[in-house]
């Protein structure tokens, strides 16, 4: 199932996406079988733990069919947005892709089991959502591209094991960590010890610097998140190609070692790093004029024009 967020005249609804229709939900409540009257749902947050999601599948198998087809609506006449614009954390992987590290002139881990994930957070302001412009900042200098398959937690849980982490998963869906690689910083700024971290972090806080979307696909249609071919293009050019069988840390411990340090809560979305081919690694970065594609394998394609601020 593909649950989307969208608005058309002028009205936001939630969405259930089959080839080019969408079911606008907030519309056909009150024609599914079994919904009785109870308010729709307001976000796709609602709709993601187990118990939602079960009760949201039995109603549509049960719709009466002129009832809520009468509340289906071509995708090209609405707009989508962001699945989750206001997620509690959107927790990020630094360096989860061999490649990618070896892009970067280091050496990747021999043991993973010796080390652990690099994490770090981006803010909800950073989020925007499908066809949304990838601001290029007054600052910018070096805005750099990064497609990541996103995890999404659908029951929360803390200290969760490794062996039912994906049992938390309740879809998943694209993030474009869009970075900026040379961070500007004041002339003649004394150097201090961690610079270089807190530069590189900063560069990934700037407003409109994590596309997500288009949708979030249920984890019952990707079994396996391991199996996934994973592409980024610019102006048509595939920049990043791979498969997430290739990350150092699959998602199951991503997850489990993320609740080993904070609550995951329903809505929390985990972008699981990026395989090589980011444009730090040639030197070529984004412009104003560009589009950015990000595809991933049975979830679709993450489509977003750059522009300067």
């Amino acid at each position: 199932m593909k649950l989307a967020a969208f608005s058309s005249d002028g009205r936001n609804g939630i969405g259930v996406v089959t080839g080019d229709e969408i079911l606008d939900l907030t519309a056909a409540w009150p024609a599914l079988a079994g919904a009785g009257g109870g308010r729709a749902p307001e976000s796709i947050i609602e709709l993601l733990n187990p118990d939602g999601l079960a009760a949201l599948s039995a109603r549509l198998s049960q719709a009466s069919g002129a009832g809520a087809r009468r509340h289906v609506l071509p995708l090209d006449r609405v707009q989508l947005h962001a699945p989750l614009p206001q997620t509690g954390k959107l927790l990020c992987v630094a360096s989860n892709y061999a490649a990618h590290i070896a892009e970067a002139g280091r050496e990747a881990p021999v043991d993973r089991h010796k080390i652990t994930p690099w994490l770090f957070l981006k803010p909800a302001t950073s989020i925007i959502g499908p066809g949304e412009p990838i601001p290029i900042p007054r600052m910018g200098q070096a805005i750099d591209w990064e497609v990541e398959l996103a995890a999404v937690i659908g029951r929360g849980g803390r200290h969760v094991p490794v062996e039912r982490a994906l049992d938390i998963v309740s879809g998943y869906t694209i993030v474009n960590d869009i970075s900026e690689r040379r961070f500007k910083v004041p002339e003649g700024r004394p150097k201090r010890d961690f610079d270089a971290f807190f530069d590189w972090l900063h560069g990934k806080w700037f407003d409109g610097f994590a596309p997500m979307g288009p949708w979030v696909v249920t984890a019952d249609e990707i079994p396996d998140p391991q199996g996934l071919a994973i592409e980024l293009r610019v102006d048509g050019r595939v920049r990043q190609q791979g498969s997430t069988g290739e990350m150092i840390y699959p998602v199951a411990e991503l997850v489990a070692f993320a609740s080993s340090i904070m609550t995951l809560l329903p809505g929390d979305v985990i972008a699981t790093g990026t395989p090589h081919g980011v444009g730090a690694a040639t030197g070529e970065f984004l412009k104003p004029g560009a589009t950015v594609e990000c595809r991933v394998e049975r979830i679709g394609t993450l489509v977003n024009p750059v522009v300067a601020e």
